[in-house]
Parts: structure tokens; sequence; C-alpha cells
């Protein structure tokens, strides 16, 4: 039976609903960034063990990561606006819900519900601007966005310092969540004036098995890394990990199963594309180092080297800006040059990295514009790579599964994250309570330098497969 379809999207005035709609994903964009500078500030107040500092930030990004892709459906069967709405108002709630934590045991819920609601309102965005610029605005539209993307780290950084340093109202660390509370409600208020309701597809199912059991897999396979220092490293803990892998497995099977009768979370024809399979490869291994590096950086900063938190923030912010910069040529220059470019941005990443190491080795105290300075190299060449990457990963996907591969990018790319956090946030707290801060960031740069060598070793395979089909 199909769906009521509503009235066609009027796109008299998309120009201001691609305003709010950018700046939903500008709240979600910066709530990433602002959340680490204040990271060292939550563990004080709350008293939070390391294994709770890094949930913070990981469980957020595995609830996301597992609904991103329910949350793009459920904008399909009940409209994009309707869905938008609710995550815009459900991230708000859960923002408020953070900044009033009173453990690091709460936190850690309400940013696991938080997760769950940016998954309901960051897949309408990008839904949206597909809906209402099919002209030749649409690169402009697009472009909009990306500036805005690549901005938002610079500005989570910035105002993490600042609203930590400053301390409005005597709230600390919980202003950095109350601040999404009045942004949250104005934009849904313009979402509910202003944005057009879109057509609904008819015949989208929802895979809520699928989710809940990644969910669990992920869970299983991320929790121990998390709370293994906590617990000293107990053998359950790896039989845990290895449930959560066997979980992990079944989910594939589970998948079989679903598309017999309805629409599974991944598309399962994608998994014969060795170019994509191999692309999903290179993104899982960059994303491990993405965001756990700004969480090794800010841990070593204010803890190792004691830089106050706004000293800290703005350390970041040339790293953001060459960001941008990187991000704003680097997908010219893909479509001339293909994977050499995002190889390149692998090679300038580890000679920052390894910068950073040998920095970190001959000064005891490196000042904030001396590692300032060096993280541009770093974040220019992060820029040369995640601007294109997912464009090379889906250049193989044929134009019907574009959508779906887009999904399971977002997904692989949310995984990488968090498994990231927990992994190389292990290493660091761990050679941090043997030996010192400064071994626990050599350790963590060490392995960084890997996992960008081995994303690399799959974007050449990747090529390959590519050249070959």
């Amino acid at each position: 039976m199909h769906q009521a379809v509503t009235k066609p999207v009027d796109s008299t005035r998309r120009w201001w609903v691609l305003a709010i709609v950018v700046a939903a994903q500008f709240m979600f964009g910066v709530d990433a960034f602002i959340v680490n500078v204040a990271i060292p500030t939550i563990a004080v107040d709350l008293h939070a063990t390391p294994a709770q500092i890094e949930s913070v930030i990981a469980i957020y990004l595995i609830a996301y990561a597992t609904l991103v892709v329910t949350g793009g459906r459920l904008g399909d069967i009940h409209g994009t606006k309707n869905v938008f709405l609710a995550g815009v108002l459900g991230f708000t709630a859960t923002s408020l819900w953070c900044g009033l934590a009173l453990s690091g045991t709460e936190l850690i819920v309400a940013r696991l519900a938080q997760g769950a609601t940016a998954a309901l309102m960051v897949p309408q965005v990008l839904a949206t601007l597909h809906l209402l610029f099919t002209d030749e605005q649409r690169s402009r539209a697009f472009g909009i966005y990306g500036i805005v993307l690549g901005l938002a780290g610079a500005a989570g950084f910035l105002l993490g310092g600042l609203l930590v340093t400053i301390d409005p109202a005597h709230t600390g660390w919980r202003s950095v969540f109350f601040v999404n509370v009045p942004c949250g409600l104005v934009i849904a208020a313009a979402a509910w004036r202003i944005m057009p309701s879109a057509p609904r597809r008819a015949g989208t199912s929802l895979d809520i098995k699928g989710s809940l059991v990644l969910f669990a897999g992920l869970l299983c396979l991320i929790g121990p890394l998390l709370f293994g220092h906590d617990v000293g490293w107990a053998p359950w803990l790896w039989a845990v990990m290895l449930g959560g892998g066997a979980i992990l497995a079944g989910f594939l099977k589970l998948e079989h199963v679903v598309a017999r009768a309805g629409m599974p979370l991944i598309d399962l024809t994608l998994l014969a594309d060795a170019a994509f399979l191999r692309g999903l490869g290179a993104a899982l291994f960059f994303f491990v180092a993405n965001l756990s590096f700004y969480l090794v950086m800010t841990l070593f900063m204010q803890g190792g080297l004691k830089i106050p938190p706004l000293a800290a923030g703005l350390a970041f912010l040339p790293l953001a800006l060459a960001f941008v910069a990187a991000s704003r040529h680097s997908g010219a220059r893909a479509r001339h040059r293909g994977t050499k470019v995002l190889i390149e941005g692998c090679a300038l990443q580890i000679a920052g990295l390894a910068a950073l190491a040998l920095l970190a080795v001959l000064i005891d105290a490196p000042t904030p514009v001396a590692l300032a300075l060096i993280m541009i190299v770093f974040g220019y060449g992060q820029g040369l790579v995640m601007a294109p990457l997912s464009g090379a990963v889906l250049s193989t996907v044929k134009p019907v599964a574009a959508g779906a591969a887009s999904g399971m990018y977002g997904t692989i790319a949310q995984i990488g994250n968090a498994a990231g956090v927990a992994a190389i946030g292990a290493v660091f707290f761990a050679v941090d309570a043997l030996q010192s801060p400064r071994a626990g960031f050599l350790a963590s740069l060490a392995l960084f330098a890997a996992l960008i060598m081995i994303c690399a070793a799959f974007l050449t395979w990747m090529r390959r497969a590519s050249a070959r089909s």
C-alpha cells in the first residue's frame, strides 16, 4: 500500500532552506570537535576514568554510525522535513542532558542518545540539497556545504577553548553542550516555518534488526578497548571482543536473510565490487587515525604540557584552516590526477606526524605556536585526502546504488572514528600510566603513521582494481 505523497518541493526559498540545513550540519560538526577541547576539564570535574573519557566520544560515534542509514530511510518514509525537525529537537534536548550530567556514566548515556538523534538529523541535510538543487546552482550549493563542513572544525576548537576559559555563568565544560540548545531551537523554528515538505518514497522499509545487531557487535568489539585499562585487561574482555566479531559475522548473514523479503541495512550487491571494498578499507584506516589524533593532541597538550584550554584550542586553528584550503582545491586535482593526490595527502600527514615526534623528542616543553605550525602540514595533508576520498571510493559504484554506497561509506567512517578513539586512546593512557604523557604521545604518533601508510596501500590497491574494471 502506497503512502500519501506530499505536495511537490517548493524551491522558491531554497537558499534560506540551504542556510537552515547547513546550520544544522555546522552545529553537528562543531559538537564533534568542541567536546575534544573540553575533555580534560570534564575528566577532572566528573572524576571520570580514562575509559569514561574515551566513551564520551566513542559511544556517540557508534550510535551515529549504526543508525545513520536508518535515519536516512526514515526521511524517505516520513518526509525529510519531519525527520529533520525530530532530529534537531532531539539533538537539542540530548545536548541539554549532556550539559546537566552529574557523572561520567550519565554523560556517556546522554551522548549515546545524542548520537542517535544526530543520525536522524544529518542524513536529511544532503537529502534536502539533492532535492532542492537540480540545476546549475547545485555545485554552488554543495560548495557552500563543503566550506561550512570544514569551518566547523575550526569553530569547534576555538569555541571549546573560549567557553571553558570564560566559564559563562560558572557552567564550565557544560557550556560546550548548552550552546547547542539556543542554536537548535532557532534552527528548528526556522525549519518548521520555511523548510518545504518533501515527497515521500513508497516501498522504503527499515532494517531495525540489522541496526541493533550492528550496534551490539560494535559495542562488544570496541567496548573492551575502552574499559580494558580500568579492569586490568581481564581475560573475559578478549572473549567479549571475540563475541563482537562473531556478532558482526552474523550481521552479514542476517542481511542476506533480510534481503530476500525487504531492504537490508547494506546493499549486498556492493560487496562484489572489489574497488569499492578496497576503498572502504582505505576509508576505515584513514578515519581510525582521524578523530583519535585530535583526542591525543588535546590530552598531550592539556595534560602533558599543561597548556590552557584556550591556547590548546587556538593551536588547532591553523590546522583547521589548512584543512579547509586543501579541501577547496583537492577535488579538482583529484579529477585530473586520481588517487595520486590522496596518496600525496597521506605522505604529508606522515611528514607532519614525524615532525611532531621530532619536536616532542628534542624540546621538553614545545609551545602552542610551534605545535600549531607543524600541525598545518598534517591538516593540509588530511584535507587533501578527506575531501575527495568519498568520491574516489564511490567512483566504480553504479548510479542506482549511489545512495546505499554513500550510507555504507558514512557508516564505515564513523566506525573508524570510534575504533580509533577506543584503540589509540587505550594505547595513550596505558603508556602514559607506565611511563609518561610524552611516551604515550610518541607511541600514538607511531600508530597514526602506520594507519595512514595502510590507508595509502589500500588506495593503491583500489586504483589497480578500478583500472581492471
